[in-house]
């Protein structure tokens, strides 16, 4: 399971590799449409995706609520071979973008994957034999855009808003070290909301863990270059065996296809996040083969728009 691990991805950082290699811009402009699709255009290629694949491809939109506020975030599953092999028989995946509503280039990182994984689209370089024979054996959810409401903001002109639409930083809503301030704590940007899961929008998420239980969680951001591995609330990585599998996994795509750009490691000051969900957590006593899964963030720079 691990070869199957490094396969895939190998196969999401080729992906996003123009991303990782171009050259950011980190002037302040208006949003360049010839780049970024608006929520609603993009949220609407994707629904018309899934329609024209549906033996590959489904999607659900799901909705919460709290004190008057609503929020709903679309999910799209994959998986192939679907009367062939039992479900719970495949690796899970969980992607997930746009969790901070200024990071426009990573929904349509988002849009992409899924344009290769339904096969409209195509990697050059990579073997498809090898890559399909592989992606027979997973099942993974794509959330586009995490923070909808936080998303529209930046698009009626507030370009560097990351909370969501009522001024939550939904990465900092989660309950490990729920409410804890750094030294560089910043009470606008980085606001923990009234009370763990008090949003919507991490209400949603943590319920789709809870039901899809994914070996593996890669939280894709952008702007600064980076690999983040276990742990995310503290500035320490986990020890044994998986955390040695994860760390050579990451140097590797680093090496290859970031050209030793990303930095690798724990992501340390960035507290409240998933760390305590079942499967989520890698384990210090198993492999990555095991029932533990790993949560690995992602950060790409980010064109025209500060991330």
């Amino acid at each position: 399971m691990a070869t199957l691990l490094s396969l895939f991805c190998f196969f999401l950082i080729s992906v996003a590799s123009p991303v990782v290699n171009g050259q950011a811009n980190f002037t302040f402009t208006p949003i360049n449409r010839d780049l970024y699709h608006s929520r609603i255009d993009l949220l609407e290629q994707i629904k018309a995706l899934v329609h024209r694949h549906p033996d590959k491809l489904t999607v659900e939109t799901i909705k919460a609520a709290n004190k008057g506020y609503q929020a709903e975030i679309t999910v799209v599953t994959y998986c192939r071979s679907r009367e062939e092999n039992d479900d719970s028989s495949k690796f899970r995946i969980l992607l997930s973008f746009g969790q901070h509503g200024r990071e426009l280039i990573t929904s349509e990182l988002a849009l992409w994957i899924l344009s290769i994984l339904s096969g409209e689209q195509f990697l050059p370089s990579i073997d498809m034999s090898s890559l399909n024979s592989t992606l027979d054996k997973l099942i993974i959810k794509v959330v586009p855009m995490e923070n909808l409401n936080g998303r529209k903001l930046v698009e009626e002109g507030d370009l560097c808003e990351r909370r969501n639409g009522r001024g939550v930083d939904l990465n900092r809503n989660w309950s490990v070290d729920w409410g804890k301030k750094e030294k560089d704590y910043d009470p606008y940007e980085e606001n923990p909301g009234s009370a763990p899961f008090s949003e919507p929008e991490t209400q949603i998420m943590r319920k789709l863990a809870l039901s899809f239980e994914p070996d593996i969680w890669v939280n894709v951001h952008s702007g600064m270059q980076a690999l983040f591995m276990p742990y995310d609330h503290r500035n320490t990585t986990p020890e044994g065996s998986a955390a040695k599998q994860m760390r050579s996994l990451l140097s590797k795509l680093n090496q290859v296809h970031c050209h030793n750009h990303c930095m690798i490691g724990s992501g340390g000051g960035s507290v409240g996040f998933v760390l305590l969900l079942p499967r989520i957590i890698i384990s210090c006593k198993t492999s990555l083969d095991s029932t533990a899964g790993a949560l690995i963030m992602v950060y790409f720079p980010l064109a025209n728009i500060s991330g």
